[in-house]
């Protein structure tokens, strides 16, 4: 149902990496499309988490960051053992600042309210396509050539029946499955209220078409920080020996990154 939306954000995305951040575009795609593959997954009704699969994105997103953005010509260690490391460190240390957070918020806001507007809609296809299966009584069946076809025999084609006769043939053939009267009233106006609320304050497309915005605003915020976040990883990862920015000195006292974990912090002055 929402595919298209999710493609041309996918497109979206993928194209500001391509053009603005060459260096790691490569790398990154696949992890975009794992991320948006997952949220596909949540608008069908898997059980997949919006939060969780945009904070794996950003750690997948991290290594390259850092080694392709921030320290293009760092050296040292495996390439695979540094991005673990800097995987499972990438939410303490916050290179990407605010932005990964935000937009899990508002991700998880608009595709949970589109998820349910979805199932609904199957929830009610499945509705109709029973009552189609309905048995229609002879006395129906008798109403309704009575309806069509009277005014026929006189030669009258064009008239067509008066709207309270339709209702009263319509009540008689339908009288099988009145008990459905009330619950369709009620989803029918709950898939009203959904509807107004993925176009409103749960605006899906307007989340969909954001997370370009998001994931650009956090690359620069990364690189704007980079000296901090270069200062705080060798003392982490010992084996890897970035080239420092020349104001900022590897045993820089991690207070100055305020965002640190309390493990890490503690980490940081018994290495120091």
């Amino acid at each position: 149902m929402f595919q298209y939306l999710l493609s041309f954000s996918q497109g979206h995305l993928s194209s500001l990496l391509e053009g603005t951040y060459t260096p790691m575009s490569r790398h990154a795609l696949p992890h975009v499309n794992q991320l948006f593959s997952s949220l596909s997954l949540y608008l069908r009704g898997a059980n997949v988490s919006v939060e969780a699969s945009v904070h794996q994105f950003f750690n997948n997103l991290f290594p390259l960051t850092y080694t392709r953005l921030i320290n293009p010509g760092i050296q040292g260690g495996t390439m695979s053992d540094m991005g673990d490391c800097l995987r499972m460190i990438r939410q303490d240390v916050n290179p990407f600042g605010p932005h990964p957070a935000v937009m899990a918020q508002e991700l998880s806001g608009a595709l949970g309210v589109g998820r349910q507007l979805g199932l609904a809609l199957e929830e009610g296809l499945e509705v109709m396509n029973a009552t189609e299966h309905v048995s229609l009584s002879k006395e129906c069946v008798r109403g309704l050539v009575k309806m069509v076809y009277c005014s026929h025999c006189r030669g009258l084609t064009l008239i067509k029946p008066c709207v309270g006769y339709c209702l009263n043939v319509m009540r008689g053939c339908l009288a099988s499955v009145s008990e459905l009267d009330q619950p369709w009233r009620r989803y029918t106006s709950l898939l009203e209220q959904l509807t107004h609320a993925t176009a409103g304050h749960h605006s899906l497309e307007l989340a969909l078409l954001g997370v370009r915005g998001h994931v650009n605003e956090a690359l620069l915020y990364a690189q704007l920080h980079g000296p901090l976040i270069t200062a705080t990883f060798p003392s982490i990862h010992p084996s890897i020996h970035p080239s420092i920015h020349p104001s900022i000195h590897p045993s820089i006292h991690p207070s100055i990154h305020p965002s640190i974990h309390p493990s890490i912090h503690f980490l940081l002055l018994i290495l120091n």
